[in-house]
C-alpha cells in the first residue's frame, strides 16, 4: 500500500498541488474505475504538455496521449495511487510563454443518475453554475478553489479512457461547504478544509 508521504511528494512534483490535496492511508478495497476524474484546466497546450510531462516523470501512467480535439487540447494520466487526472485547455494553440499555472481545478464525479445527484447537492446548499440537462452539471465554486461537476459514470469513464466497471471504495473524501454526508453514489464529505485522497 503506498504511503501518504509518497503520494504528497508525487502531487507536489507532478502538479504543484500541495495546498489542495491531502493524503491519508486506506486499506479499503477498490477495483477498476473509482468513479471520478480530477481535472486541471490550463490556458494553452504547452501547459498541458508540461504538467503531463512532470506527472509521467514522477510516476504517472499515460491513459490518453495529449492531442487536439474539437473542444481543445488535452490528455489523461493515472497517478501511482490510482487517481485519474485530466489536463486540458480549450485553446488549440499557444498564445503566450509557457507556464504551469492552473486556471481551474475540477472534481468530476461519474454518477449513476445526474438529475438525482444534482438534486442532492442542491438540497445541501450548492448552486448550479452550468447545466446541460441530464448530461453535465457544474456547481458554483465562488467560495472554493476546487469546482465540483457531475457526469454520468459511463461518460466519465469514456472521457478518462478506461472501462466504466469498478467496485469498492472511491478512495477520495471531500471537505468543503456542506455538512458531513455521503451522496447517492457514496462520495463522502467531511469537515476537512480540502480534497483528501486515500492511497
Amino acid at each position: 500500500m503506498p504511503d501518504p508521504a509518497a503520494g504528497e511528494a508525487f502531487y507536489a512534483a507532478a502538479f504543484g498541488l500541495g495546498d489542495k490535496v491531502r493524503m491519508r492511508a486506506s486499506a479499503a478495497p477498490t477495483t477498476g474505475f473509482r468513479g471520478f476524474i480530477l481535472s486541471l484546466v490550463v490556458s494553452q497546450p504547452s501547459a498541458v504538455d508540461s504538467l503531463i510531462g512532470t506527472a509521467v516523470d514522477a510516476g504517472a501512467t499515460t491513459l490518453k496521449q495529449a492531442k487536439k480535439s474539437f473542444w481543445g487540447y488535452g490528455g489523461v494520466v493515472q497517478a501511482p495511487d490510482g487517481a485519474i487526472w485530466k489536463i486540458a485547455t480549450s485553446n488549440k494553440k499557444d498564445t503566450g510563454p509557457a507556464t504551469r499555472e492552473v486556471d481551474d481545478f475540477v472534481v468530476l464525479l461519474g454518477v449513476g443518475n445526474v438529475k438525482t445527484t444534482k438534486q442532492f447537492y442542491l438540497d445541501h446548499g450548492l448552486t448550479v453554475a452550468k447545466s446541460f440537462g441530464s448530461k453535465y452539471v457544474e456547481f458554483d465554486a465562488a467560495s472554493s478553489s476546487v469546482k465540483l461537476a457531475l457526469y454520468s459514470r459511463r461518460a466519465a469513464a469514456k472521457d478518462a479512457g478506461v472501462p466504466a466497471e469498478g467496485t469498492g471504495s472511491h478512495r477520495i473524501t471531500f471537505g468543503g461547504g456542506i455538512e458531513p454526508c455521503a451522496d447517492p453514489d457514496g462520495f463522502v464529505w467531511e469537515n476537512v478544509p480540502s480534497l483528501s485522497r486515500s492511497v
